[in-house]
């Protein structure tokens, strides 16, 4: 009876979705035109190309920093558990630093870390 529900479910929420997205595309304009594909930001026109390539350094250290960033939000609440926890909790932060150190090694071995 739970896996029936559970399709049953599934299959509900695929047809609203479904449905309100082809409801959305029958009943919104299209009315296309060049000043509504231009870039507007700030009430100022835009000057000169505005469709700019982004060098791939900014996405990898973007993504290193949310790692570690992600490190730190696990790791205040270690601190603060630690004592009632024991060596369970030191076991599991060690596994936590080494699945880390791996990462930053192999970060640091595919010179992500380097600016060029």
């Amino acid at each position: 009876m739970t896996s029936e529900s559970l399709i049953l479910f599934f299959i509900v929420a695929l047809v609203l979705v479904g449905g309100a997205v082809l409801f959305s595309t029958f009943i919104a304009p299209t009315s296309k035109n060049f000043q509504k594909s231009e870039s507007y930001e700030c009430g100022v026109p835009t000057k000169g190309v505005t469709w700019l390539q982004f060098n791939v350094g900014y996405y990898l250290f973007a993504l290193l920093f949310l790692v570690f960033e992600v490190e730190t939000v696990f790791i205040f609440p270690w601190a603060v558990v630690m004592k009632q926890m024991g060596m369970t909790a030191f076991i599991e932060i060690v596994i936590f630093f080494v699945v880390l150190g791996l990462g930053l090694l192999y970060a640091w071995k595919k010179h992500a870390l380097i600016w060029e």
